[in-house]
């Protein structure tokens, strides 16, 4: 037990060591949200799995705060969480659809589009991106190393975590996404 989690350590520490040559990229996310946010500006954020849990947190901690114990709510929607909406989106219109119909009656023009995908393969993650260019909206991807050229074509910024594996893919993100939000909250 102890060779499986030493090499688990190993695997999240190679991939999180990757962040630090991802710095500049990070501070160009934080710079656009904040004049999203200067401007009343919406974020919407949606992943699958592991990343809807993460779209929620990210959400929460923009809606709520993050560290700073006073300051105005920030505008920011998971698409994730609406069960209604999702299941009868779902049903009428097709999984790949669930975020792309709620980005196309919720978003507009110069709002952000904040998707997390560890493959950047998911095929409502695609939609939602393509709904966001069409309308107008920026978007921001999260995702894997390797991911289809359609998807870091479609990112405004792409942030491509080093990991190897889900885990590893998703514990960057957490850490990428705590970063631009604190600095998104001492820009305010």
């Amino acid at each position: 037990m102890s060779e499986v989690i030493q090499s688990a350590i190993s695997r999240h520490r190679r991939a999180i060591q990757g962040l630090a040559q991802k710095v500049d990229l990070l501070a160009k996310i934080a710079q656009a949200l904040h004049i999203a946010i200067l401007n009343n500006r919406q974020i919407f954020v949606c992943g699958n799995g592991g990343s809807a849990a993460d779209a929620q947190h990210i959400a929460a901690e923009f809606i709520g705060r993050f560290k700073k114990k006073s300051r105005p709510p920030i505008a920011a929607i998971a698409l994730t969480t609406d069960t209604s909406a999702l299941t009868a989106i779902a049903n009428d219109f097709g999984w790949e659809k669930v975020f792309s119909r709620q980005i196309e009656g919720l978003a507009r023009p110069k709002d952000i589009v904040w998707v997390l995908s560890t493959s950047g393969r998911s095929h409502n993650i695609l939609e939602a991106m393509r709904a966001a260019r069409a309308i107008g909206a920026y978007t921001i991807g999260f995702t894997g190393i390797s991911p289809p050229q359609e998807f870091f074509d479609m990112s405004d910024w792409c942030f491509r975590a080093d990991g190897e594996d889900t885990a590893s893919i998703q514990e960057s993100h957490q850490i990428a996404y705590h970063a631009i939000i604190g600095a998104v909250e001492e820009s305010l």
